[in-house]
């Protein structure tokens, strides 16, 4: 993978291009932002770069070289990604040992994002996360020479995901590092990064894509209609990965959508309402019964809805794009009751139920929570 497949980042290609002609290259960054912006690919397409930087440009060395990197098989290339235990690997889960998947992986989904990876393995109903084994199969690695004279690069994918003594090695890494070693950091979660790890890192921030580049990748990759391609430009909200789910006729909106009306019907109804209580509590049971994975999509899903219905009452029609499968369901008749005076509320509820999903809280009482919480905030008064 070339910066020339990377999709956009235009001035992130074009500074860490500048990096590596000029020899400024850090030995530790930290790159964030969504895996549907191309972080990733971004990453992949860097190390190509660094790599192949001891050649002459269009060489037969170079083009070995940028070979390798395309089969993500070059030796010194290293990825650390979150695991988990499935039917092959019973214990002490590291990424070495998937590393094929991986490869098939980010060969089909370049911009695929945590759970779709999970999803691959087979193990979405689990936790992907990056123990301190990790970090001691990386220290070995770095401890060796380059086998091709040159850089050694290591991407940790999703490093938000180390637990806590995995960070702790890696932060001696990145204070001693070895020469000609580069260490990438990828993180959707930039303050879930130990501080101290954070702080040693040069960060680049990457902004979500435009509706022209999702457009014309749409149009020129993917063989979509142009009048196809840029309705789906705008659902996308610059995110590439988002934008394929679109495209997939199996994506989870449909089921999301159905589990959300039910969510908020129940809780514009249960106001004194028993029966609608109890429906409140069956649909936190149903919801329990999911993946944690599934379970956080979802309440990102929701999160966005919410936003989408803020937007519209307060007319930036600019930047709705909600569009209902269910007929029955309005975004204009739901936005008055998402205002200035419950949003940031219900943002929040969301977002500590998600917190509370990612650390094993009880599923069934924080969904029980939450639709208690939602029952009381739905009904509040926008303050005039």
């Amino acid at each position: 993978m070339r910066f020339s497949d990377v999709i956009g980042q235009k001035h992130i290609k074009t500074h860490l291009l500048r990096g590596v002609e000029t020899g400024r290259v850090p030995h530790a960054q930290l790159f964030v932002g969504t895996a549907g912006v191309g972080v990733l690919p971004t990453a992949v397409a860097y190390a190509n770069a660094l790599l192949c930087s001891k050649y002459e440009k269009e060489s037969a060395e170079a083009k070995q070289c940028a070979a390798k990197v395309e089969k993500l098989a070059h030796p010194d290339l290293h990825f650390i990604f979150p695991t988990n235990t499935n039917d092959t690997v019973k214990k002490h889960p590291v990424s070495d040992l998937f590393l094929e998947d991986w490869r098939n992986f980010l060969k089909e989904s370049p911009y695929g994002n945590l759970f779709q990876w999970l999803q691959f393995l087979g193990i979405e109903n689990k936790q992907g996360n990056i123990n301190v084994d990790e970090a001691a199969d990386l220290t070995k690695k770095m401890s060796l020479k380059a086998y091709e004279g040159g850089y050694k690069v290591f991407i940790i994918w999703m490093a938000d995901k180390m637990n806590t003594a995995c960070a702790n090695k890696i932060l001696k890494i990145v204070e001693e590092p070895p020469k000609n070693t580069v260490l990438l950091l990828l993180t959707e979660n930039e303050e879930r990064i130990l501080t101290t790890i954070h702080s040693r890192c040069q960060k680049l921030h990457f902004p979500l894509l435009s509706e022209m580049d999702i457009k014309a990748q749409l149009s020129e990759n993917q063989l979509i209609e142009p009048s196809i391609a840029a309705n789906i430009s705008r659902l996308a909200t610059g995110d590439y990965n988002k934008a394929l789910q679109l495209l997939n006729e199996n994506s989870d909106t449909a089921v999301f959508e159905s589990w959300f009306l039910s969510w908020v019907r129940g809780a514009f109804m249960a106001k004194g309402n028993k029966k609608a209580i109890n429906d409140l509590l069956s649909w936190s049971t149903k919801l329990a019964g999911e993946g944690r994975e599934t379970q956080k999509k979802f309440l990102t899903y929701c999160i966005e809805v919410f936003r989408q219905g803020f937007l519209k009452n307060y007319k930036v029609n600019d930047l709705v794009f909600f569009e209902a499968n269910d007929a029955k369901f309005s975004i204009e008749k739901f936005a008055p009751f998402v205002h200035q005076n419950n949003i940031f509320e219900i943002i929040d509820a969301l977002e500590k139920a998600t917190y509370h999903i990612e650390r094993n809280g009880n599923a069934k009482l924080v969904f029980t929570d939450l639709s208690i919480k939602l029952t009381k905030l739905i009904h509040k008064k926008e303050l005039v």
